[in-house]
């Protein structure tokens, strides 16, 4: 166990898994229905700490408009490495590789989480570090439902910026709802990249310090994670061309 497991209770994952997959549109009602059918059974796969089954965007907008039917995903948290490795041979694995025309995996270590969702911290309490590749940022919020309109109002100016922040890889939006549900997926080629974005740029500084006094969120978290190693089809990924 480590420093932080021990002061915090709360056990850091050995790995999380971010799988993608590209649908062909016609696919649209049979991705539909996995989407009802397979949180459940992902969150039963052995050695499966925490799941999600996600919807994307383009990551254009971030907003309701920018939902993408071709794309989904599925965040996983795993308490053993091994199991994770086998992925692709369990149930849910095995149903989206038949459904999808492309994939693209990508193995994290978390670093730094805070924050909740649906109610637990799934990455435990990272003991931070420093890594020297790349870094992926994950934000997750449940909405207020009588906040979103100027929430939506304030994301496209930090969506514009953010399509050509230097050391950009990818991003695209996440969510396990079109509307209420916002989360954003952005890798990033140094974590200097990802804060100079964060904290240095004026669009996101001032979606950040208007997040207490605005209360969006019912519910959020933001993590940041070594990139391990990115598998299958980076394009599924909006990889940046020539990266």
């Amino acid at each position: 166990m480590t420093p932080a497991e021990r002061r915090t209770g709360r056990p850091v994952p050995e790995l999380v898994t971010l799988h993608v997959w590209r649908t062909p549109r016609a696919a649209l009602p049979r991705a539909l229905l996995r989407m009802a059918l397979d949180p459940r059974r992902l969150r039963a796969t052995p050695g499966v700490r925490f799941g999600k089954l996600l919807g994307t965007g383009t990551g254009t907008t971030f907003g309701p408009t920018d939902a993408d039917p071709t794309r989904w995903a599925a965040l996983v948290v795993w308490d053993d490495p091994t199991a994770a490795a086998a992925f692709d041979a369990t149930p849910v694995g095995r149903a989206w590789a038949r459904l999808g025309s492309a994939a693209a995996r990508v193995d994290l270590r978390p670093l730094t989480s805070r924050g909740r969702w649906s109610g637990v911290e799934p990455f435990g309490d990272p003991p931070g570090g420093r890594t020297d590749g790349p870094v992926l940022a994950l934000t997750r919020a449940r909405l207020r439902p009588a906040r979103a309109a100027t929430f939506w109002r304030a994301i496209p100016p930090v969506a514009a910026h953010l399509a050509t922040a230097p050391g950009l890889l990818a991003r695209f939006g996440v969510g396990e709802a079109p509307l209420g549900w916002q989360g954003t997926v952005s890798v990033w080629r140094t974590p200097a990249d990802l804060v100079n974005f964060a904290y240095r740029r004026p669009e996101h500084r001032a979606a950040i310090d208007r997040t207490p006094v605005e209360r969006w969120y019912a519910e959020e978290l933001f993590a940041r994670f070594a990139v391990l190693d990115v598998t299958g089809d980076r394009g599924v990924l909006g990889w940046a061309p020539g990266v």
